[in-house]
């Protein structure tokens, strides 16, 4: 018998038993979807991480206080280090910067007339526009002037104007934040919400105006640093570390009390962070698989007593052990396989449908595909074998005797 027909008499006998060729494909459906649909998920978070990261603007360097979080290291005081003595001396020391953007941040009530939201309040400086990749569409920005006299203006984020002024102009309006009264100079270009972040859901005033009339603090929450080209990125790294270093007095052996992270870090912290809950849910999907080759085996297994006599029938009239190794395999591999392609087919809908119900970007990669569907193949031999095995070495007096 040639791989054909074996093929075809696969076909039959998965059409004489449906419901129980159905339940036997089940787990196999379920491994292989879950496998696509995670997979999209995981290439989608890749996908937007990255376009995250370009958000924050080109070469970009943030200097956070406390030691760093990143692969396990404790954080030291991590609110209390950073001070604009160190923004002004990276400013005017620093020889590989184009920008030096002191941040203080921390969300507030914000009301205008009868409405109100809370939300990021950002205190920074002009330079932030460059470094945060934004751009004012409506209006203006504040000025060096402005953070001079502390001035109470601010410019709003396009999530802030449309909880608190509907469709109503802003600019030029008055608002409260933590009751102060500020003017609203302009409006910013909506940059459109990212995984958890909304870089919309801002309120950007002068960092001298938040640190002293509206949070009352002395140090700022991070110090953002545009090298002055990508091939700058490592010198003013190491630049700014020495600088700080100096200017808080860290002897060489010791721990800074600071940390710098550039956005190859920000991008691997992301990944590595996305690639555990992929993982975890590919463990659930192997899990599926191998059940989904049990049923396989069971099912060949008893499909192997139910036709001892045939088994035994073909030997006598010349069959080899070998053709009926392959007509067996060839029927795992075929339930396997069937089983896999509907998978497949389950898992691109389940990832199309994830945008839709969690706001989630998916990615379907056909090489997930392919492998999914190899995969179904190597779980159909293998979970085949036995049964293959056991048909082949039947005798064909004993098979033709069986009741």
């Amino acid at each position: 018998m040639g791989i054909l027909e074996s093929l075809a008499n696969a076909f039959r006998g998965l059409l004489a038993n449906k419901l129980r060729s159905l339940l036997t494909m089940l787990g196999v459906i379920i491994g292989v979807g879950a496998i696509i649909t995670t997979t999209a998920i995981g290439e989608g978070a890749k996908a937007d991480i990255t376009d995250r990261i370009k958000t924050l603007g080109a070469n970009i360097l943030a200097l956070r206080p406390g030691q760093s979080m990143f692969r396990g290291r404790s954080s030291a005081d991590a609110r209390r280090t950073l001070t604009v003595e160190d923004a002004e001396i990276l400013r005017e020391r620093g020889q590989n910067f184009r920008y030096v953007t002191p941040e203080v941040n921390s969300r507030a009530q914000v009301k205008y007339l009868n409405k109100n939201t809370n939300t990021t309040i950002v205190g920074t400086s002009p330079e932030y526009l460059v470094t945060a990749n934004f751009t004012v569409e409506n209006g203006r920005f504040f000025s060096e002037n402005d953070i001079r006299r502390r001035e109470r203006v601010c410019v709003l984020g396009k999530t802030v104007v449309d909880n608190l002024f509907e469709r109503r102009e802003p600019v030029g309006k008055t608002v409260k934040i933590k009751n102060l009264s500020f003017h609203v100079l302009g409006v910013m270009k909506e940059k459109g919400a990212s995984g958890f972040r909304n870089p919309d859901d801002q309120i950007f005033i002068p960092y001298t105006t938040a640190m002293k009339r509206v949070f009352g603090v002395e140090y700022l929450s991070s110090i953002s640093l545009q090298a002055k080209t990508e091939k700058h990125l490592q010198a003013a790294e190491t630049e700014a570390m020495e600088l700080i270093r100096k200017q808080h007095k860290i002897p060489i052996n010791k721990e800074a009390d600071f940390h710098i992270r550039n956005q190859a870090e920000f991008l691997e912290m992301f990944e590595e962070s996305g690639q555990t809950f992929t993982n975890m849910i590919l463990g659930i999907a192997v899990v599926s698989l191998l059940v989904g080759g049990i049923g396989i085996m069971n099912i060949m297994l008893v499909s192997v007593t139910e036709r001892t006599k045939e088994i035994g029938l073909r030997k006598a009239v010349g069959a080899q052990r070998l053709d009926v190794l392959v007509q067996f395999l060839v029927e795992s591999t075929t339930l396997a396989l069937i089983g896999g392609i509907v998978g497949i087919g389950f898992g691109i809908v389940g990832a199309k449908m994830v945008p839709s119900l969690w706001g989630w970007t998916t990615v379907v990669s056909p090489i997930y595909g392919f492998i999914s569907f190899v995969v179904s193949a190597l779980v159909g031999i293998f979970f085949g074998a036995y049964p293959a095995w056991k048909a082949a070495k039947l005798h064909p007096i004993d098979a033709l005797r069986h009741e």
